[in-house]
């Protein structure tokens, strides 16, 4: 990939906003540049060369494995986010891959040690790393509590609806969502059977509050949405 794209890459993205220009493009010499396609595996975490990854276009899921082989999805990464040895530590105890959910996905990548030379480097750049991760956690803690605390209803709703605040086009109180997981993927997300996650989106159809189909995912009011998932039956 040409320098300059690199540049306008890396210089686009918010947690490189502290490096000058002579910086970012010092960096550009050690990122790497790929393209995947839907269904590409493009990260193991028990791959040599550890790396961190940044996505600059599409949808990836990260699918951990536990060691009887179950595979459920721990996190969709989405635009701008960063995945891989985000911990700036490896974990052999960690199973995880990253699969292309969508058509084409455009990813930068750095060698881990890289990555950490520029951290230490770059202090201010250090300081908007942790304020990135931190948020990254907090998304997983909150993840965890919908888990711990709420039914498959419940979870379902939440996730439909940051899934819509996140990704979705807003009309009014009414959301259009680019649907590029399946049923099996929603499930996996809200710890629940394939059979569940089918059951519960039908409801949801039923109960006019969404239009669901394998190209878009329609809300067409948000707060009832939130409301029907906590109605007693």
């Amino acid at each position: 990939m040409h320098d300059e794209l690199k540049y306008w890459y890396l210089r686009d993205h918010k947690l490189f906003w502290t490096l000058s220009m002579s910086q970012i493009k010092q960096l550009c010499i050690t990122t790497g540049f790929k393209k995947a396609t839907k269904g590409d595996i493009i990260y193991l975490s028990s791959s040599d060369v550890p790396r961190i990854f940044l996505l600059k276009k599409g949808n990836i899921k990260i699918v951990s494995v536990d060691e009887n082989g179950n595979e459920t999805i721990k996190e969709i990464i989405q635009k701008g986010d960063m995945f891989g040895e985000i911990s700036l530590e490896t974990d052999e105890t960690i199973n995880e891959y990253a699969k292309v959910l969508t058509d084409e996905v455009s990813i930068c990548s750095f060698l881990l040690s890289d990555f950490e030379d520029l951290l230490v480097k770059n202090p201010n750049l250090a300081l908007s790393y942790t304020k990135f991760i931190g948020f990254k956690m907090k998304r997983f803690k909150n993840n965890y509590s919908n888990l711990v605390t709420k039914d498959a209803k419940n979870r379902l709703a939440s996730f439909l609806k940051d899934w819509a605040e996140r990704e979705g086009i807003q009309e009014g109180n009414k959301y259009i969502i680019n649907n590029y997981l399946t049923q099996t993927d929603i499930a996996q997300i809200i710890c629940t059977s394939r059979q569940t996650a089918t059951l519960l989106l039908k409801e949801f159809e039923e109960k006019t509050i969404i239009n669901y189909s394998r190209k878009e995912i329609v809300i067409k009011d948000i707060d009832n949405l939130m409301l029907i998932s906590i109605k007693q039956e």
